[in-house]
């Protein structure tokens, strides 16, 4: 709204009686209020508009004066002003002055700008004042926004540690930046003669300053980190961002930011610390998995088991069992795991009986007691308890559930002697652990049992069941070949990270016999180990290749294709080793194979890659062996065609069951082809819904 203040006089003259019409509905129906007020301070005309700003109606106001009409606040504002106006002022304003609605609108709050003006008669004499009062809402809102904006933006750039600078579109700084000086003690003329690169670290300028350059000269996004010296003398490490601003598509100058990042090195620097513990864990964890994969009788594992308790961590003393085959008691399986004293474990013990391993296999969890205190409280005061702590050398303890499948095998037991606090680290290691032991306890007593035939024994080192993960449905398929009896190399599994994506592997090791399924076998338990610890597909498989080199023989191909895939949104992340291509069945849509770098065998030193991919809801992806695609009468190139082919074919009832469409897949893609291998299939699949 204009302040000029030169408005003419309002000067009251005679008017013809359709003259006075005219002006009386011009003000009545105005979308501006209007109103008269005499030198007494009265109100003698005011229209709907103004009436309806006052929350009243035009009769209302008819000769009584605003402290009448008005709150004292609005009224005390009426009143300065025309008692200016009526002293001599030509015209005074009230601009953003917050009064009511409109006619149309009388409950919306609006804000508003008012202006008096003396009237005077045709002697120049003031005969009453003048008000006009305007709409101003929208420019208000507008003006509140920006500032609500100029502020979040102050904000946010202290909160985030921030600060901004400015250089011209050649580089050169010459808008004066006070936050930074204060912090390096640069002078203004200082810091607009060199800039910010005056302050940092002789050893990293040069670099930076290239870096700059080179930013100005392709007008790109200029980012680097460097050292910057403090008024106090010490260096701290910045990190700097700046963005050309272009008008007209030409660079008119530079905005950037510098950000004290020098708690992030710290933290880098811990983690540095912390990732070559992980990878002393990593190796030891792996060569935990070679020496258990070596053990085939269940005396073994728990010889193996013991060393690397005692060699790793620092046991005192470890004890294996593992339930019968009613899956109702724990064996102990070696006599010196735990003391035989008063008020120990039994050898055999009832799982509804209390002790730290029957209660990890019961509750499917880990139990720890760091002292003999903890102890007593985790076996609330048990007699057996209290007599035990009284003649055992030991002083702290953890049971580990050994899982298989989602199900408890066994238990282990580790004790101190000395009270310990198991960290979150050492604890995840010996769940890996317990995990290993599980799988090769597990393997051992099935080479023990000496199962009959190939098809038991193979299905036996196989998941018997799935994790249930809400978010997708897994389906799993083997089909062994018809004319070997002797144990194959395939193998699938999936199971559940410790940060809830879920990993899912198939693969496949050439050749039969005992060596091709111990081959498998020890590649399997060390792919879960190296998941539970560095689950990223190209890390696995970096890993199995150096476990495959130092323990495998040349001649014993591996391939494997290997995900991880997080659930909630199904995206994630697959590596493949030399295996056969992934086939995405979407809902609607073709199917097609994905292409993931299919890369080498394990084994061969080469960088492994790892490649995003997304299983959009609704559609299923399928890893098989190459029994699937592959016999005497057909090449894989002409199988991975037809298998494409039959998935295009299936109804859609079928693409939306996991188990279904691997049954689907097996009966169309062997129909007419004699089965000289063995076919297996895993399936992932997000739902719809």
């Amino acid at each position: 709204m204009s302040t000029e203040t030169s408005v003419p006089f309002l000067r009251v003259s005679p008017m013809n009686p359709v003259d006075a019409a005219l002006l009386d509905t011009l003000l009545k129906e105005a979308p501006i209020g209007f109103a008269f007020l005499t030198p007494d301070l009265c109100f003698q005309r005011v229209n709907r508009t103004l009436a309806a700003i006052y929350g009243r109606s035009a009769q209302d106001c008819q000769g009584r004066t605003p402290s009448e009409v008005l709150c004292p606040s609005d009224a005390e504002e009426h009143k300065r002003a025309l008692t200016a106006v009526l002293s001599g002022e030509s015209v005074v304003y009230s601009d953003h002055h917050l009064i009511g609605g409109t006619p149309s609108q009388p409950d919306e709050e609006r804000h508003w700008a008012l202006s008096w003006f003396p009237a005077r008669d045709s002697e120049g004499e003031i005969s009453g004042v003048a008000l006009i009062a305007v709409d101003i809402s929208e420019r208000h809102k507008a003006e509140l926004a920006l500032r609500r904006s100029e502020e979040r933006y102050r904000a946010l750039m202290q909160a985030g540690n921030q600060i901004v600078w400015a250089a011209a579109r050649d580089g050169r700084v010459d808008e004066d930046c006070p936050e930074w000086r204060n912090l390096t003690g640069q002078t203004e003329e200082e810091y607009l003669a060199e800039g910010w690169l005056a302050a940092v670290h002789p050893d990293d300028r040069e670099r930076t300053r290239l870096a700059w350059e080179d930013a100005i000269e392709d007008a790109a996004i200029f980012e680097a980190d460097f050292r910057v010296r403090m008024r106090s003398g010490e260096y701290r490490h910045y990190r700097s961002r700046a963005v050309p601003l272009r008008r007209d598509g030409q660079v008119v100058e530079w905005v950037g930011t510098h950000v004290d990042v020098t708690a992030t090195a710290e933290v880098r620097q811990r983690l540095t610390q912390q990732l070559e513990k992980a990878a002393m864990r990593t190796a030891r964890l792996q060569k935990a998995t070679a020496d258990l994969a070596e053990a085939l009788t269940v005396d073994q594992v728990v010889h193996v088991m013991a060393e690397i308790g005692n060699t790793a961590v620092g046991v005192y003393r470890t004890a294996v069992a593992q339930l019968n085959r009613e899956r109702l008691r724990l064996q102990l399986l070696n006599a010196d795991g735990i003391p035989d004293v008063p008020g120990a474990p039994p050898r055999e013990m009832g799982l509804e009986d209390l002790s730290m391993m029957t209660l990890a296999v019961r509750e499917s969890r880990t139990v720890v007691a760091e002292s003999p205190e903890a102890l007593r409280e985790v076996m609330k005061d048990h007699a057996d308890t209290v007599a035990y702590l009284e003649h055992t050398d030991e002083r702290a303890w953890i049971a580990l559930p050994m899982m298989s499948a989602g199900r408890p095998i066994g238990a282990l037991r580790f004790s101190f002697r000395e009270p310990r606090e198991i960290a979150e680290e050492e604890r995840a290691f010996l769940e890996a652990l317990a995990g290993q032991c599980a799988l090769a306890l597990e393997r051992a007593t099935l080479y023990e049992r000496e199962h009959s035939t190939a098809e038991a024994l193979q299905k036996s080192l196989l998941p018997e069941e799935l994790p249930e993960v809400r978010g997708i449905r897994l389906g799993k398929l083997y089909n062994p070949g018809t004319k070997y009896v002797q144990v194959g190399g395939d193998w699938y599994d999936a199971f559940r990270l410790t940060d809830g994506r879920v990993a899912g592997v198939l693969g496949d090791v050439m050749g039969k016999g005992l060596k091709a399924a111990t081959g498998m076998s020890r590649v399997r338990n060390a792919l879960r180990a190296l998941a539970f610890s560095m689950p990223e597909p190209a890390d696995v498989l970096t890993g199995l290749d150096n476990l495959f080199s130092a323990t495998e023989s040349n001649d014993q191909i591996t391939t494997l294709i290997y995900f991880v895939l997080d659930p909630e949104s199904g995206h994630g992340h697959i590596a493949n080793a030399g295996h056969l291509p992934p086939l995405l069945i979407p809902q609607d849509g073709p199917p097609r194979l994905l292409e993931t770098e299919p890369s080498t065998p394990l084994g061969i030193p080469v960088p492994r890659e790892q490649h995003k991919f997304f299983v959009p809801p609704g559609n299923t992806i399928v890893l098989y062996s190459d029994g699937l695609v592959e016999n005497r009468r057909r090449a894989a190139g002409a199988g991975l065609e037809e298998l494409v082919t039959v998935a295009s074919r299936a109804p859609a009832e079928v693409v939306g069951d996991p188990q279904n469409i691997l049954k689907y897949l097996v009966e169309r893609m062997l129909a007419g082809h004699e089965q000289d291998d063995d076919v297996t299939l895993l399936a992932v699949h997000v739902p719809a819904t």
